[in-house]
């Protein structure tokens, strides 16, 4: 047995002590004594069951504090079971937001793409109105050319045409001073 725990006395034992007491004590103070313990054990009783009704109480508190926390825990498992199934259908929300936005992304890719197509188009069609302008200018640089010979032949008929009327008109300018200096010469 261990140290801390107390030995039940057997009967024998206790008419060994009572034996005892008796012939050392009188019957009075056997008597005393026996009140005594008497008494003492009514107050070990009544410790007994003071300490067995805190025990019961403590029991029961216990058993009511785990009761309370079953429920608590059970009421906040369903609130954490409820909480998620919200998450959850939030998430499936977002998912098809995603999903939506993803195909919002893909159509701008394909309008990306048609617009892609429809600036090569204006690139090619830029490049032949290039060319055009190209072979444009080349004609006007032929026509300009052909231009500038016209006028330069006119310019120069002209200017042809232009010495020989101021020829003529020196000519007579001349031959009128000749004139008048003849006349006034007397030779006329």
């Amino acid at each position: 047995m261990q140290e801390n725990e107390q030995q039940i006395p057997t009967p024998q034992d206790t008419q060994m002590f009572i034996r005892m007491l008796s012939k050392t004590y009188s019957l009075e103070q056997l008597s005393k004594n026996q009140m005594a313990m008497h008494h003492q054990l009514e107050k070990v009783s009544a410790n007994q069951e003071v300490m067995q009704r805190q025990m019961d109480n403590f029991q029961e508190q216990l058993r009511d504090t785990k009761l309370d926390m079953d429920r608590r825990l059970s009421e906040t498992r369903i609130d954490m079971i409820d909480r998620f199934a919200q998450m959850d259908k939030r998430l499936d929300y977002m998912d098809k937001r995603f999903e939506q936005v993803d195909n919002r992304f893909e159509q701008v890719d394909k309008r990306f793409e048609q617009v892609d197509k429809r600036f090569e188009q204006v690139d090619k069609q830029l490049e032949r109105i290039v060319l055009s302008i190209d072979k444009l200018s080349d004609r006007m640089d032929i026509f300009g050319e052909r231009m500038e010979d016209k006028r330069d032949y006119r310019d120069d008929r002209q200017r042809r045409f232009t010495l020989r009327m101021f020829s003529i008109a020196i000519s007579i300018s001349s031959l009128s001073v000749v004139g008048v200096f003849l006349k006034i010469i007397n030779v006329i």
